[in-house]
């Protein structure tokens, strides 16, 4: 895409997060997202958190626009960033994914992916999309019902759309985003034991780290699945 549609995502990228604040916020407690005054979004621009969301929504936002050339594609795995962050932020807080989010999200997907292999006239990507989605809830419901504690319902629900979003790129992007995501809880949980911050009894969200996986395949995935074939 050209740099001005790069600048436009990154700059909407920048609003979209100012605009997440009040999701982070109001979604835990159940309050109406639409219902103004919007105080969140001043305040969470005075402070770190704030600052640290619109900065990575809009460098993601600003990345996806480059690295992607289909409108529609390009407009589905920017909503799966933003709810990501989101779902991040509040899985920190008060370790649940919401289904108020994910729901949602999961619509928004199978649509605009929809769209994206209609208005391209192939619908193999989203076959794909579907029985990726379908083999990565599958897997994770079952290790789900093996250890429960280890790996909770709402990551079981959110592994559909983050297969679904990855099996459009690929079978070899979705593995490589579901692997990250254990690598990546993996490490920082050994991390949090090694300095004490956490003990073997406390329980980490894994959320973020799924989604910092599947943000990680969107972007680098088929670099990894070529490496891994060489």
């Amino acid at each position: 895409m050209s740099d001005g549609v790069v600048i436009a995502c990154a700059l909407g990228g920048a609003l979209a997060g100012a605009l997440l604040t009040v999701v982070i916020e109001r979604v835990p407690s159940r309050r109406p997202l639409l219902a103004p005054p919007f105080p969140e979004i001043t305040q969470s621009v005075r402070e770190r958190w704030g600052i640290v969301i619109v900065l990575l929504t809009a460098a993601l936002f600003g990345g996806i626009g480059h690295e992607f050339h289909r409108g529609w594609v390009v407009a589905a795995f920017l909503v799966l960033v933003a709810s990501l962050i989101a779902l991040s932020m509040i899985d920190l807080r008060h370790l649940i994914l919401p289904n108020r989010i994910v729901g949602p999200l999961t619509i928004a997907s199978l649509v605009l992916l929809g769209v994206a292999a209609i208005s391209g006239h192939d619908g193999d990507p989203f076959l794909r999309a579907l029985a990726c989605g379908a083999g990565t809830f599958t897997a994770f419901l079952v290790l789900h019902l093996i250890s429960p504690r280890a790996l909770g319902f709402g990551d079981v629900k959110l592994s559909f759309v983050l297969g679904l979003n990855l099996g459009w790129l690929g079978v070899g992007e979705t593995i490589v985003g579901m692997f990250l995501g254990f690598v990546f809880g993996a490490l920082i949980g050994l991390f949090l034991l090694a300095t004490r911050l956490r003990s073997r009894k406390d329980h980490v969200p894994f959320g973020p780290f799924l989604a910092a996986g599947a943000i990680t395949a969107l972007f680098v995935g088929d670099a990894i699945v070529d490496w891994y074939r060489r």
